[in-house]
């Protein structure tokens, strides 16, 4: 499942061209947030990519960008893409070894001299991470009507500005964003190409994969409320330390996750006041949690809350939660997973707990991903990496998947 010279290359000269944008020197990790000017040079990027290969650009009313061979109006399309922006430092292959792939699949296609009978597109959905805002998938969620106007209009980063504020500030029209179930209904098909965020490749030692499903996940917001006081007078019996509250919730989560075999983790936290020498008046942390069914997932977050609760009544915290978004479980569409599997000889199909832009897609048109071999099965961080034949067999197998779906 080698890939040309022609595709190599066209892969290389992307790739290079990216990698700088949004990369943070002293990490070297990307900071590449929705609606700042990291965001604003993929953008461009991406746009470039398609005016230089003659495909039809356009933005949808969500900020998503879009890149089509054929009309956009005909109906029953081929899609392909993935994401640019990435979570605080990360990897440089989650979302874009997605959005390449597919620029260089359609160069494979035009050098194999096919002839596709679909129009084909790649899109670029916008903040999928949920770096900035704290929800994830926001473009693909507001297109299929999973996430509303007001919703997105009350979405707030760390300082306050307002999604729609993010996006006038960029040149894009806050108030145009919405369902768009006309652009969805032109989707025959949506395949994501996606750098697997675990080891199971590794393992099978298969450079490519096909998923199955996607766990069902979810993220709360736990605010522990204590009371503000010196850390050099106070005496321990005297305090209301929401910190404690909060630690003791960090571990529960991990006993819980554990006991179910799921999945549970703090990696966000802000504390108020926030000073060396103050007790916290306000610990608030962000649990990401996802499991292998809903029953399970309801259930270990469930654990999670009741430890919390009764942490903080011994403490003297009060605890709140919010649960701020929830994904259910994705099973792809079974006979596009299987038309996968059978194009590219039997490929392995794997679950993932990692949601996508295409797990969002699946409730309004049929899809499926890809994923590349990860050797380590590190993501979210500057050491995620893959290795250059497996992205080249990454785009290979992409492209016989293209050619399948939209050429015949």
């Amino acid at each position: 499942m080698g890939a040309p010279p022609t595709t190599s290359a066209s892969f290389h000269d992307m790739w290079r061209d990216l990698a700088p944008i949004g990369r943070n020197t002293t990490t070297n990790g990307y900071r590449r947030y929705a609606w700042t000017d990291a965001d604003a040079d993929c953008r461009t990027w991406f746009k470039e990519q398609a005016q230089n290969r003659g495909l039809t650009y356009d933005v949808d009313r969500n900020g998503n960008q879009w890149a089509w061979l054929g009309d956009p109006e005909a109906g029953n399309a081929v899609v392909t893409g993935s994401h640019l922006d990435s979570v605080p430092d990360g990897g440089a292959f989650d979302g874009p070894l997605g959005i390449v792939s597919s620029f260089a699949a359609l160069d494979e296609l035009r050098a194999r001299g096919a002839h596709p009978t679909k129009p084909l597109a790649i899109v670029n959905f916008g903040d999928e991470e949920g770096a900035r805002f704290g929800l994830a998938c926001v473009g693909s969620r507001l297109t299929s009507g999973q996430l509303s106007v007001a919703q997105a209009h009350a979405l707030r980063d760390a300082d306050g500005l307002s999604l729609p504020q993010a996006m006038e500030r960029a040149g894009y029209d806050p108030e145009a964003i919405g369902p768009d179930p006309e652009r969805l209904a032109r989707i025959g098909a949506f395949v994501e190409l996606h750098i697997e965020q675990g080891r199971a490749l590794a393992d099978t030692n298969d450079p490519v994969g096909v998923a199955s499903a996607i766990w069902p996940h979810g993220r709360w917001r736990f605010d522990f409320h204590g009371e503000a006081n010196h850390a050099g007078t106070t005496r321990i019996e005297d305090r209301r330390d929401p910190m404690l509250t909060y630690a003791n919730t960090v571990l529960a989560a991990r006993k819980k996750a554990k006991l179910a075999g799921a999945l549970a983790t703090f990696g966000k936290v802000s504390v108020e006041p926030n000073g060396v020498n103050a007790i916290a008046s306000l610990v608030r942390g962000w649990l990401d949690s996802r499991a292998a069914d809903e029953e399970t997932l309801a259930a270990v977050v469930g654990e999670i809350e009741r430890a919390a609760v009764e942490r903080g009544q011994r403490d003297g915290v009060d605890v709140r939660i919010t649960r701020e978004s929830f994904t259910p479980v994705v099973e792809f569409a079974h006979d596009l997973r299987d038309q996968l599997s059978g194009l590219l000889g039997g490929v392995p199909i794997l679950p993932t707990g990692a949601g996508h832009d295409a797990g969002i897609l699946s409730a309004s048109v049929p899809t499926a991903m890809l994923f590349v071999r990860n050797p380590t099965g590190v993501s979210h961080s500057p050491a995620e990496t893959a290795a250059e034949d497996d992205c080249l067999a990454g785009v290979a197998a992409l492209a016989e998947v293209l050619e399948g779906l939209a050429c015949h």
